[in-house]
């Protein structure tokens, strides 16, 4: 008996050290100039979500996030359209093919609006697995979010992929400029467990209320 606590002790030390490990070269800052191409997963949300990170990403280096992988929740008719006609005109202006450089895919949500909780169990168990799969298929170096719900399981993936050395991925979450006062609750959850490697956000009482949080004024 005492073996078995000793060994379950030092796992969970070891755990305990290896997540400290993550969260502290996590907040170190990305690269600025790599080497190569770095795969780019961006997370697309309902609403205004879409618009803003479109809007991002129209002033990023196309050639050095690359290839993208656009993720959109299943039931979201509209955000994998306007970022495959964002691609089409991005190619126009590079000469290139967006086929080549961009993928669009779809996840389930864990919770529709209006579901009871209790069905939401299963859906959620669902969800999760097909991010997962999601996440072993990209492998992403770089993932870029800006609110959704969508955003969670897949950052919560990464991070624990990060605890076991399977793939290393930095996760920037750039908040709305709606959130003026306080994060969203995808921000908060991202913010309190530390699984955002850079926050960002675009007012400065949300840096004096969250100050591991970067504030960068307006970008959208």
């Amino acid at each position: 008996m005492a073996v078995v606590i000793v060994i379950i002790t030092v796992v969970l030390m070891s755990l305990v050290f290896r997540i400290l490990y993550v969260i502290y070269w996590s907040s170190k800052p990305f690269q600025t100039k790599p080497r190569k191409p770095v795969r780019t997963l961006i997370i697309l949300g309902s609403g205004g979500h879409t618009a803003e990170m479109l809007n991002l990403l129209s002033v990023l280096q196309a050639d050095r996030f690359c290839p993208r992988y656009y993720i959109a929740a299943a039931t979201d008719n509209m955000s994998l359209q306007k970022a495959s006609v964002f691609e089409n005109l991005l190619a126009d202006k590079t000469g290139g093919k967006s086929g080549k450089t961009a993928e669009f895919m779809q996840i389930y949500r864990s919770r529709e609006v209006g579901q009871s909780y209790v069905t939401s169990i299963g859906t959620t168990i669902y969800a999760v697995a097909h991010a997962l799969l999601l996440m072993m298929k990209i492998k992403p170096e770089v993932i870029l979010c800006n609110g959704p719900g969508t955003c969670i399981p897949l950052c919560a993936i990464a991070f624990f992929f990060k605890v076991l050395g399977m793939n290393w991925s930095s996760i920037f979450y750039i908040e709305s400029i709606a959130r003026v006062k306080r994060l969203s609750l995808s921000g908060i959850i991202l913010y309190k467990l530390h699984m955002a490697d850079q926050l960002f956000v675009q007012w400065p009482q949300l840096q004096r209320k969250y100050p591991r949080a970067h504030y960068v004024g307006r970008l959208m």
